[in-house]
């Protein structure tokens, strides 16, 4: 049944109460009570962040610098991106800029915007801007105490095929890798 939509498929929820749960400087979350288009109501947790981006920095036409840590959540080390969130007062451009002097050691000639996305539809509310760095020159910035970060320079075709073996699970890093494949 192609192309079939249910009547209620558009029609915007209502937000009938909502509560602080938890706030630190990186995450708010908050329980929201809300009506359904059918008049029932259901208990919606919400998680909100700042607005991130991604770097996907290329040192030149073939090779490109990943940065690795150990991620907390994901109980593991990984290659990706430099990424983080917008700080108040930030431009997106700026925070690309700050991260990828942080993250990599440099900064960018020129930064070319790849994409915008929501890095999670359902209970997470956080939009990432992704850009794609080239004309890189050397650029020291203390990086955050929460950051103990490798730096790998690696040709372009290996990390695309990284993405493609699944071996790289950061979805910012993937899309912009994918993104970059595109254009070239």
């Amino acid at each position: 049944m192609s192309g079939a939509s249910h009547p209620w498929s558009r029609i915007p929820w209502k937000t009938t109460s909502s509560r602080p749960v938890y706030d630190n400087q990186w995450i708010k979350v908050r329980e929201d009570i809300a009506e359904l288009p059918s008049g029932q109501t259901t208990v919606y947790g919400v998680v909100e962040c700042s607005e991130c981006v991604g770097v996907l920095p290329f040192l030149d036409a073939d090779r490109v610098v990943l940065v690795g840590q150990y991620r907390y959540v994901a109980r593991d080390f990984y290659w990706e991106i430099p990424t983080g969130g917008q700080h108040p007062g930030e431009t997106l451009e700026e925070a690309a800029q700050r991260e990828l002097a942080e993250e990599a050691g440099y900064e960018a000639g020129r930064l070319v915007k790849l994409c915008d996305f929501h890095t999670s539809k359902s209970i997470l509310r956080e939009v990432a801007h992704l850009y794609m760095a080239t004309e890189l020159r050397p650029a020291s910035r203390p990086p955050d105490h929460t950051e103990f970060i490798e730096r790998r320079v690696l040709p372009f075709d290996e990390v695309l095929a990284m993405v493609e073996r699944g071996e790289i699970k950061d979805s910012m890093t993937v899309i912009a890798v994918l993104h970059a494949a595109r254009r070239r």
